[in-house]
């Protein structure tokens, strides 16, 4: 090759250089995936009720359906009772459930999952949801609004006397919808308070569970079930503070001039041998409601009700008696649920003063290989800026052989 031709050598190098850069240090990673909605479409589309079936229809989430939770059949209106027992006595109710509180084996019912009013049984999920957030020995100064709260009240005053384990005692003794306002207001406004609920609800898989007040007052689109009143009581058992308040049965409540006496609701405290105690609730949209628990001979057993235009405290007592003559004895239509579980946490990142080290071949692993792999990373303008170096370096060095020739 003439010498005249070195200096262009410089340039071919650095574009050779550059034609035989790493594809993706220039180019975008192209999906796998060959959806048009892209990597996650299917979980999309998932989202929306499940791929399309053969005949372009949606899956059930897509048309509004969801399998019954707890079972196929507790999907049914009428009376539901297992095969070969005894139906349990009657009841003016329009839904309940008796369900084993140990093993969640639902084991007779009607109308599960109608949903309906809930009235004061929804002060359960308010007292399930706010128990963890709310330090029981804060102290509370009530606000306007919530010593003018409608319906049922504990009698609170625009002071701070109150402390929230005050509140939570109140709320659950006496129904206090004013209590209910107060520990709303505390957990950061109603609107949040109203979020937490309806989150808590999704958690227990409560989902013909809609709250729209925290103290069960009713309001538009506010609903529940009688299976989702058993799921929420069930999981109320399990807090050591909520089993205190259902439990009580009269207590000293502050006033400003020292304290007054105020007395459970749930008259079956009083009458039910082993009764745990939750909640019971009446509006005149709603007629009245309750879920209870009850436990005899190391055996707990959940009651739940709905829509009962009447005095219902003995019907519940001979549902409760049944649910105890019946446990282990027959195989149960139901179950109430789980919980979902919490998701695991992510493992904490790198702190950003670490440097990482340069990882080590592989055992076994080519070092050239390593060495290539790494450059692969290196950017492309080092690559140009070396090869037109080059150039120059060799333009340089015909130059001055010239001239001392």
């Amino acid at each position: 090759m003439g010498t005249k031709h070195l200096a262009p050598v410089g340039v071919l190098l650095a574009a050779t250089t550059f034609l035989g850069a790493p594809a993706q240090a220039r180019t975008a990673t192209v999906p796998a995936t060959g959806s048009p909605a892209g990597p996650h479409g299917a979980d999309l589309l998932n989202d929306l009720g499940g791929l399309p079936s053969g005949t372009g229809s949606l899956g059930p989430r897509a048309r509004g359906e969801r399998e019954p939770v707890g079972g196929s059949r507790l999907g049914e209106r009428g009376l539901i009772v297992p095969s070969g027992a005894k139906a349990p006595p009657k009841t003016a109710a329009k839904a309940y459930v008796i369900a084993d509180a140990e093993t969640g084996a639902v084991l007779a019912a009607k109308d599960a999952h109608g949903r309906y009013l809930p009235a004061s049984t929804l002060k359960a999920l308010t007292a399930l949801t706010l128990i963890p957030k709310l330090n029981k020995n804060r102290r509370i100064r009530p606000s306007a609004r919530a010593v003018n709260e409608e319906g049922s009240a504990v009698g609170l005053v625009t002071k701070p006397l109150y402390t929230v384990d005050d509140l939570f005692k109140a709320l659950m003794v006496v129904s206090g919808n004013d209590c209910a306002m107060a520990l709303a207001e505390a957990n950061g406004g109603l609107t949040a308070t109203l979020a937490d609920m309806n989150a808590e609800a999704k958690r227990l898989q409560a989902f013909d569970t809609v709250a729209k007040t925290p103290s069960g007052l009713d309001k538009p689109g506010q609903s529940s079930s009688a299976y989702d009143l058993a799921l929420i009581a069930r999981a109320g058992l399990a807090n050591a503070d909520f089993r205190r308040y259902i439990s009580t049965k009269t207590d000293k409540f502050p006033a400003p001039r020292g304290y007054y006496e105020i007395g459970n609701h749930n008259k079956l405290l009083w009458r039910y041998k082993g009764m745990i105690g939750v909640k019971n609730g009446w509006t005149s949209k709603a007629l009245g409601s309750f879920v209870g628990a009850a436990k005899r001979n190391g055996h707990t057993i959940i009651v739940s009700i709905m829509r009962h235009d009447g005095y219902f405290w003995e019907e519940v007592s001979d549902l409760l008696d049944w649910g105890f003559a019946n446990r282990g004895k027959v195989t149960p239509i139901g179950q109430l649920v789980d919980p979902i579980p919490e998701p695991t946490p992510l493992p904490a990142p790198p702190t950003a003063s670490a440097s990482p080290a340069t990882p080590a071949p592989a055992s076994g692993q080519n070092p050239d290989a390593a060495s290539r792999h790494d450059a692969e990373g290196v950017p492309i303008g080092y690559y140009v800026l070396g090869a037109g170096l080059l150039g120059g370096l060799l333009w340089l060095a015909y130059g001055l052989r010239r001239r001392f020739r």
